[in-house]
Formats: structure tokens, sequence, C-alpha cells
């Protein structure tokens, strides 16, 4: 029998790391952060001064690199860990965020982390997080989701933990490097972002977290016989 496996898809700042690590937990379902893979990457990289234009090392790096993921009850998000090593809050910061959108447009890239990607998927489900998991990564998953919200809308979301991190960004710097990343995810030519043909879409703009978890849910009970 096939693993159960829930797809959620979109830009960033759409709300589907929050929303899939609610969704993981209360299914008692494995959790993929497929961004934070190459956020992750690119941290690695600049560790280890691989530059984002030296595509056989960042290609070997990536299949090699030493990068796991410990979701305990009582975190908010997943600690990543690379190399030993707890690096969560520089996977997390802006600069591993842009430098993450140029190695993920590099198709020797996406072709290293597809099969770690992919192994994810075990017993009892999962619930992968990114922007070609339905499309690329589990195209035959039982359940896909498209979540967006409005630049505006996904701008001041950051803004709001880059200033609870005690980090700072103008909200129009913000705005302006989300239409970036869009952009940028939008015309790659190796798994543009956009939803899978079957793809449940979502609009948060405006809803809260439990109103859009509860929309997924009810999907999932159907369609996952939950």
């Amino acid at each position: 029998m096939a693993v159960p496996v829930i797809t959620v898809d979109g830009p960033s700042g759409a709300g589907k790391g929050t929303v899939c690590l609610i969704l993981a937990r209360r299914l008692g379902f494995h959790y993929l952060d497929s961004g934070a893979l190459y956020r992750a990457l690119a941290v690695a990289a600049a560790r280890h001064q691989v530059g984002v234009d030296n595509i056989p090392a960042l290609a070997v790096l990536a299949a090699h690199m030493d990068v796991s993921f410990a979701m305990e009850p009582s975190d908010a998000e997943p600690l990543v860990m690379l190399e030993g090593e707890t690096v969560t809050r520089q996977v997390r910061g802006e600069e591993a965020g842009r430098q993450a959108s140029r190695v993920a447009a590099i198709p020797e890239v996406r072709a290293a982390l597809l099969r770690r990607q992919r192994a994810f998927a075990r017993a009892p489900g999962l619930v992968a997080d990114g922007r070609d998991m339905g499309t690329v990564v589990f195209p035959d998953a039982q359940l896909k989701i498209f979540l967006t919200a409005s630049s505006e809308e996904r701008a001041r979301r950051r803004h709001k933990q880059l200033i609870e991190k005690g980090e700072t960004a103008t909200l129009a710097e913000l705005i302006e490097a989300v239409n970036e990343r869009d952009e940028r995810d939008r015309s790659r030519e190796i798994a543009p972002l956009c939803p899978a043909a079957d793809a449940l879409r979502l609009d948060s703009t405006g809803q809260t977290i439990d109103e859009v978890v509860a929309a997924i849910l009810a999907a999932a009970k159907e369609r996952l016989a939950l």
C-alpha cells in the first residue's frame, strides 16, 4: 500500500511551513521542509566557500551534505542540523533565502536533492512543504494543495517574523524581495512554481492558520480516508 502523502506547494510567505507542521503533528505524519534543504545547501556552500556559480561543486555538496531535521513537540519549527551543528537561525535568515532561490534554479542541484526528498515518504505518512512537491517530487501524492496569499500579506508576515527575531527590514524592501523571488521561482526552466493540475488551491490572505488547516484536514479526510 502506498504511503499517504500530502503536498503543500506555494510561494514564500504563504504560510506553508506553519500549516504543514501543524498538519504533520495532528496526523502523526513525517514532515519534509524542502525549502530548508535548499537553504541548508546555501549555508553549507558559504561555509565551504563554494560559489553559487560553481555548479559541479554545488551538485556534489547537495548530494553529500550532512543535514538532518529534529522535530520536537515543543518546538515552533524543526531544528535544522548541518554537519552536527544547529543552523536553524542561519537557514531561516534572509540571505539564506536569497541564495536558496538561486541554487534551486540549477538543474544539477535539484536532481541531486530529488532522491533525498523522496526518501522522506515513510509510514505512516508524509506532509511535504515546498514549491514543486506536487508537480515533480511527489506527482502521485493523494492530496495536493497549492497555498498562496497576496505579496503584501506575505511581506507583512515576514516583517513580523524578522521583528520578533530582532532583525530589521522595511516593509517596502520585503514586498520587493517577495515579488522578485516569485518571479525567479515562476520563470525558472526546471520545476517552476505552479500548481499541479489536480491541486486544491487555497488563498490564505485574511485567513487564520486554523482556518487553512481545517480546510486541508477536511480534504485529507475525504481523499485519504483518514
